[in-house]
């Protein structure tokens, strides 16, 4: 698919990144298309949140293209990689809230960067947006050392949608979370991403997240992208790799249980 197609929202093409001597991404390619949730897998220490990174500009690449929501990011002037970094929000993987700050601060800190607002609005839309992760007006009070894992991640998802971006990057989601709390996630993700018109670049490792939130999922090997497809066709796939992860005994096991 070409970058310039007008459905896409993010589109890679012959990415490279590498620290030193060693490559951790050679030549990936990878698309990504408006309204939908793609889930990048990954060995650990494969290069998923490196890649994660490098698309949002956290992290410089030796060679390739990233285009966002149509803009070039190398031919970008400021102006318009200020306008894609509003149009896109991020939750990293341990949530990374200010600890000095309570939650409801938090989430008003993108707005106070990039609003211009009155201190009432600027509390009216925080509560909004944790009331739409599920947090209560007393749960903004709070900082995020009072916070369970699952209230740091919404937060966290809160401030993430506090400018009511377009693309959503989530690192991990759901690491760290107890299997009740991680399929709560799983279908808050999936409701807003339905309400909003979200796209959602999600890197994650569990396994349900795939099959219950992905409308797509890619798969990370030796620094390319090995597989991209709906679920049924990556637990299909032939590619060693890929196999291996979705027909291992923990995968086996997630097959079996009920849902």
């Amino acid at each position: 698919m070409l970058a310039s197609q007008p459905d896409l929202a993010i589109s890679v093409e012959n990415l490279t990144v590498g620290f030193g001597e060693k490559t951790v991404l050679d030549r990936l390619s990878l698309d990504v298309r408006r309204g939908e949730v793609l889930g990048l897998v990954g060995g650990s220490g494969g290069g998923k949140s490196v890649l994660l990174r490098t698309i949002i500009g956290l992290l410089p690449k030796r060679e390739g293209r990233i285009t966002i929501m149509g803009a070039d990011m190398d031919y970008a002037n400021i102006a318009t990689v200020q306008n894609v970094g509003v149009r896109c929000g991020i939750l990293f993987q341990q949530g990374a809230l200010f600890s000095s700050l309570t939650v409801q601060q938090n989430v008003q800190f993108p707005m106070r960067e990039n609003l211009e607002i009155s201190e009432t609005l600027l509390n009216e839309l925080a509560t909004a947006k944790l009331e739409m992760v599920g947090l209560s007006p007393a749960d903004g009070g709070k900082f995020p050392s009072e916070l369970s894992g699952g209230m740091t991640k919404r937060a966290a998802l809160a401030r993430a949608l506090a400018l009511d971006p377009e693309i959503v990057f989530l690192d991990e989601p759901t690491s760290g979370l107890d299997p009740i709390s991680a399929s709560d996630f799983d279908a808050l993700i999936s409701a807003l991403q339905q309400t909003l018109g979200l796209t959602v670049f999600m890197v994650t490792h569990d396994l349900d997240s795939l099959h219950t939130v992905c409308d797509r999922v890619a798969a990370l090997a030796d620094g390319k992208i090995v597989e991209v497809g709906p679920i049924a066709q990556l637990m299909s796939s032939q590619h060693p790799w890929v196999k291996s992860y979705f027909h291992s005994d923990r995968a086996r096991f997630r097959s079996a249980a009920p849902h």
